[in-house]
């Protein structure tokens, strides 16, 4: 099995304790290389995990030439910036979610990624490689909710230090860029189209000037998706998909464990199925999906466009928030 080499971004919790034994589950990946901006840090990692190669600085990392794909987990202040220069440098991007700082700055990044066309560009949204979201998908598609009409989501956890990058703006901090894009993916995800309009509702924290509560309407023209997230209630994710005669309930839908099995309910009339899925890490499998694309050079899972269009609706989101009004897309 062919193998690409691959270079991570930061030293982030979120690399150590989810995305690095990931990759190395992956029979795609080799991790080959781990930058910081602190070399002591990147060198801790580096002996952790049996990296290669570690880099003090971002730079020498995106500029090492035996490298084929850079992993870009910074703050979201930091992915086009960087992701722009791992593709200058002749590199294959995946870029964690949300992948801009607003639509203008993802559009950048489109921009560049169409100067080099050999190379792929993808945004980290993991969820939808997990079988059970295939599965979800593919029920909606064929008609197993007769026609979709709403779907309502749930994304919440709290979180009130000041000194997370997710309370601090200035590094694109706040729920509806942590959290809430999610449930905005995942509604374009199952319409397979894009709102026509939103309506928000959002509150914020006066200390950190990050929003904590965030509830939604996109309005679909054939159906509607309302959502709420917070960064500031108790820990809890859900999402139920209602159909015409039909209704899809996935118990875990964002961070399903890797080590249990994951499941969802589909109703049809008074029937109710569970359906149950084998232990996988959704990290892993979006690695191979991307790592696949790449070798075989074909279209990534998730092509860029959708990153520009999610971070519209977000924008739209906070904009319909501080208006108080339907904002039209």
């Amino acid at each position: 099995m062919a193998r690409l080499r691959w270079g991570v971004l930061g030293t982030s919790n979120f690399a150590r304790n989810k995305m690095i034994p990931a990759l190395q589950q992956s029979g795609y990946v080799d991790v080959a290389a781990i930058a910081s901006r602190d070399l002591a840090k990147a060198q801790t990692f580096a002996a952790q995990f049996g990296i290669p190669k570690c880099y003090g600085t971002y730079k020498e990392l995106v500029e090492d030439n035996t490298l084929d794909v850079i992993y870009n987990p910074l703050p979201n202040h930091l992915h086009v910036p960087w992701s722009i220069r791992a593709l200058e440098a002749g590199k294959h991007v995946l870029c964690e979610k949300p992948v801009a700082m607003s639509a203008h700055e993802a559009g950048q990044l489109l921009r560049a990624s169409a100067r080099y066309p050999s190379l792929k560009v993808m945004e980290a949204f993991m969820y939808r490689t997990h079988p059970q979201w295939q599965s979800a998908k593919q029920i909606v598609d064929d008609g197993g909710v007769g026609e979709l009409r709403t779907i309502h989501s749930l994304f919440s956890y709290f979180n009130a230090d000041g000194g997370n990058i997710r309370n601090q703006p200035e590094a694109g901090g706040g729920g509806l860029m942590d959290i809430g894009c999610y449930n905005i993916s995942l509604s374009r995800f199952l319409f397979d189209s894009e709102p026509k309009r939103v309506m928000g509702l959002v509150q914020y924290d006066p200390r950190f000037n990050t929003d904590i509560l965030a509830s939604a309407i996109l309005d679909f023209g054939k159906g509607t998706a309302t959502f709420t997230c917070s960064t500031q209630l108790v820990l809890h994710q859900r999402v139920n998909i209602l159909g015409t005669t039909g209704r899809v309930e996935i118990e875990v839908p964002f961070n399903a464990p890797p080590d249990k099995p994951s499941r969802l309910w589909h109703q049809r009339g008074n029937d109710i199925q569970e359906v149950r899925f084998e232990p996988c890490n959704q990290y892993t499998i979006q690695a191979d999906r991307f790592s696949q694309a790449i070798l075989t050079d074909t279209p990534v899972p998730t092509p860029l466009t959708d990153a520009v269009n999610n971070m519209k609706v977000i924008e739209a989101v906070l904009e319909s928030g501080k208006r108080n009004a339907w904002v039209l897309l």
